[in-house]
């Protein structure tokens, strides 16, 4: 059985098959991922921001630290001060992320999820962007950059989305090459 947007078709998968399209709101796996993310992003932000003081770390040395930061730039304090120009762009890129997932013609769980973390971790930096102005950093490893749940959400959504792509790309590539044997 091959997949096909057909309306005559069911729209139910096998069990080697993705299902084909499902109507944003109906999603779980998306919802429950933004949602988790935004939720858990915002409660740790306010906990650091309601229990310690700016520039506060605990413990004072380590390896891994908890250390209070605000970045009113961009990923390795790029842009700094550029507050209206960030909220532009990551409304954009919300845009972007729900036009991108709704083109989709399949839709897999990792590619549901890698949207949602993507997302949620958007729209975590967005409110504190749109709320005060900066966002709230606190996870403080090593030599990197001070960062927080919403870019861990990000980076890991971007690394599954890389995941997901380049395992479709050899997927189609394959078929393609089955397909041009037959002929």
């Amino acid at each position: 059985m091959s997949l096909s947007t057909d309306r005559n078709m069911p729209n139910e998968p096998t069990a080697d098959q993705p299902r084909l399209r499902i109507a944003i709101y109906r999603d779980w796996i998306l919802l429950v991922s933004i949602a988790v993310v935004i939720g858990l992003d915002q409660l740790t932000k306010y906990l650091v921001r309601d229990n310690m003081s700016l520039g506060q770390s605990i413990p004072v040395d380590g390896f891994f630290r908890l250390t209070y930061h605000t970045n009113s730039g961009t990923i390795f304090g790029l842009l700094p001060n550029a507050t209206i120009l960030l909220t532009i762009i990551s409304v954009f890129a919300i845009m972007f992320l729900a036009y991108f997932y709704w083109k989709q013609k399949t839709l897999t769980p990792v590619l549901r999820l890698s949207t949602g973390l993507l997302l949620g971790g958007a729209f975590g930096n967005l409110i504190d962007r749109v709320a005060m102005g900066r966002v709230t950093d606190f996870i403080d490893v090593g030599k990197w950059p001070i960062f927080n749940i919403a870019d861990s959400s990000i980076t890991v959504g971007i690394f599954l989305l890389i995941v997901f792509m380049s395992l479709s790309s050899g997927k189609n590539h394959k078929s393609d090459k089955s397909r041009d044997s037959a002929l």
